[in-house]
């Protein structure tokens, strides 16, 4: 038993002598941790306030950089403009210097033709001598032969009877009574012979010049119908809240009528480029089936390019089928540009494609150039097409044209003068003349209402346009409303209430109308971003 309680004893004791060793580290441990974090507080703390110090001086330190950038900023700006300075004198004296080398050379010139004329001078007195003792020979060789002709006067005289005096009028009166007779008899027969046949082949040339060429005439209107598949196709069309009919209508400056017409829509607008723009722009529309704003805007944007491009088409075909060669491109795409204009209510380049014809075929009657007639018949009215208005009359400009593309003298006099704002200078300028009164005659060729009605709607965009501020003018619901698209940077919404009143007034003192005419001014703001 005592044998058995000695282990456990000593255990005992081993444990109590373990736990106090582990207290005793414990304690041991927990003193040194304490010092170490007095330490390192007291490291931070001296830390921190060398930083601070250090911040205090980098600042101070920045703060010279600072200084010393501005400063050598504004050394280097002074230098700048003292160099433009001197590069400003230094041209001024440049011109004085080239000024004073044109003068000095003029001066030469002058010295030199002096010379050369003080030289001439001398050379022709010398002539002047030597003519001088020729005539004085010449007069006296004049005085000897005078002298024989005198006497052989009085021979003739002393032999006929009678004097030389009554020779002559007796002579001379026979004479003049012989050509006067001869002369009134040719005239007669002359006169009586033109009178004849003067106005039969007239006739005769006009009329076979006239029954060669057969043109079409169609008379042009300001709608055009838009056929659709199914009427649910005018719901997409307007959009919710008639958004998509109003971008469309702000895109192409064309009044859109979605009506009760069964599958069709009717586009309204005097100017036919922006009709067909319109019409395009909503085929595609309705073919692709996505009808939104966004879409309006881009298909328009592409469809006025397209059309761009179809009017050059338009005109390098109709050069092509008239055999004319040598045109400039310019003057293509302004022959192109006809198909899409206008005159009283007539195709333009119809009509200039009949009155060409017209001036060939005459001018091969009358046996004169037929391709230079064809080719100033075509060009006769390109001034009726431009892209910016003129105040000159459309002849005029059209010469203009002609003279600046390399056109020869006849083909751009005969521009000029067929409208007689200048004089006729070739036989080509009567034939355009008279073939263009024959195209413009034509029973349904013209019609005076619509170009007048047209010339209103353009006055009235014109008017908007002499605005500053202004984008875009369309003349709508025949004239009766004008929508003026603004830009929004230049024009707030009190000048925009101002705008409207101003055009209001302007129209209302400068212009003629029956009815009433609405302006609407219309100025949006759109902000635009790209998410990369």
């Amino acid at each position: 038993m005592n044998g058995m309680l000695m282990p456990i004893i000593v255990a005992i004791i081993g444990l109590i002598i373990g736990f106090v060793i582990a207290k005793v580290l414990e304690k041991n441990k927990a003193s040194r941790i304490l010092i170490n974090a007095k330490k390192k507080s007291s490291v931070i703390i001296k830390e921190a306030t060398f930083t601070s110090k250090t911040t205090l001086k980098e600042a101070k330190i920045e703060a010279e950089g600072v200084k010393k950038d501005k400063i050598l900023q504004a050394k280097e700006r002074f230098i700048e403009l003292k160099s433009e300075h001197e590069k400003h004198i230094l041209k001024r004296e440049e011109k004085i210097v080239n000024t004073e080398k044109r003068i000095r050379e003029k001066e030469s010139r002058v010295s030199q033709e002096l010379d050369k004329n003080n030289k001439l001078n001398k050379i022709l007195e010398k002539k002047g001598e030597d003519y001088n003792y020729k005539l004085d020979f010449l007069d006296k060789q004049k005085a000897e032969v005078e002298k024989l002709h005198k006497s052989y006067v009085k021979q003739l005289e002393v032999l006929s009877g009678i004097s030389a005096d009554e020779a002559k009028k007796e002579l001379s009166k026979s004479l003049k009574d012989e050509a006067k007779t001869d002369a009134m008899a040719f005239i007669q027969e002359s006169l009586e012979e033109a009178k004849l046949t003067a106005q039969q082949d007239a006739r005769k040339i006009i009329l076979s010049t006239i029954q060669r060429v057969g043109v079409e005439q169609t008379v042009e209107n300001c709608i055009s119908v838009f056929n659709i598949e199914s009427d649910d196709v005018k719901g997409r069309i307007i959009g919710r809240e008639g958004r998509n009919i109003r971008a469309l209508e702000a895109a192409t400056g064309v009044e859109i009528i979605v009506d009760d017409t069964p599958e069709a829509v009717i586009l309204s607008c005097f100017d036919p480029v922006r009709r067909e723009i319109a019409r395009l722009s909503l085929h595609k529309l309705v073919t692709d089936g996505r009808i939104h704003p966004a879409r309006i805007e881009e298909i328009v944007k592409k469809t006025r390019k397209d059309i761009d491009q179809e009017m050059i088409d338009v005109g390098k075909r109709t050069v092509i089928d008239l055999g004319i060669h040598g045109l400039h491109p310019e003057l293509i795409k302004v022959i192109g540009r006809m198909k899409y204009r206008s005159s009283y209510g007539q195709n333009l380049l119809q009509h200039s494609r009949e009155v060409a014809n017209l001036c060939a075929l005459m001018a091969a009657e009358l046996g004169l150039n037929a391709k230079i007639a064809k080719r100033a018949g075509l060009l006769h009215d390109i001034g009726k097409v431009p892209e910016v208005e003129s105040e000159l009359p459309h002849a005029i400009l059209g010469m203009e044209w002609a003279k600046k593309y390399g056109e020869k003298p006849d083909v751009c006099n005969a521009i000029g003068a067929h409208h007689d704002e200048i004089e006729m200078t070739s036989l080509i300028a009567p034939i355009i003349q008279v073939c263009d009164a024959i195209s413009g005659a034509r029973p349904g060729a013209r019609r005076q209402v619509l170009d007048s009605y047209i010339q209103r709607l353009k006055d009235l965009e014109e008017i908007a346009f002499a605005f500053n501020g202004v984008q875009k003018a369309y003349a709508i619901q025949a004239g009766r409303e004008l929508r003026v698209i603004v830009e929004s940077s230049k024009v707030d919404d009190i000048k925009a209430a101002e705008l409207s009143f101003n055009i209001s007034q302007k129209i209302q003192n400068d212009m003629t109308y029956p009815g009433q005419v609405r302006i609407t001014v219309i100025r949006e703001t759109r902000v635009v971003n790209i998410a990369k």
